[in-house]
């Protein structure tokens, strides 16, 4: 690890990747809380429902162009309606959680009888 910062501090707009890269580790290290903190509701079934409108999450810029990328994981509460009422990340960069949450948000899953929650997995890659 040393010889690569060593290496980037000598090029050209070396430290300022060093300090962007410093930052995107220390967001990616930051703890996500347990599962089972994060839940409101506890009691709501976690089922496959199947969604009708997606919107695709907007790659971050600043990750795209330094072509970071990685799977992101979100739990999803459903209303009966098939609106999403809540969507929190469990797994993933920070950042890209916050541009698939905001898209999630905006999904629409079929009806069904009750509230329900499910488990979503969304890849970013900077090479598409």
């Amino acid at each position: 690890m040393s010889q690569l910062l060593k290496k980037l501090s000598g090029t050209k707009l070396g430290g300022l990747r060093i300090l962007v890269w410093a930052g995107l580790l220390g967001c990616l290290s930051a703890s996500v809380p347990p599962l089972a903190a994060q839940t409101e509701d506890a009691n709501a079934p976690v089922v496959d429902r199947k969604v009708i409108t997606r919107i695709e999450p907007n790659y971050p810029p600043t990750l795209e162009r330094l072509y970071i990328g990685g799977v992101v994981r979100l739990q999803v509460d459903i209303a009966p309606n098939g609106s999403v009422e809540s969507a929190q990340l469990i797994g993933g960069n920070p950042i890209l959680g916050q541009s698939a949450i905001a898209a999630v948000k905006q999904w629409k899953y079929t009806p069904a009888k009750t509230k329900t929650r499910t488990i979503e997995r969304l890849e970013f890659d900077p090479h598409k």
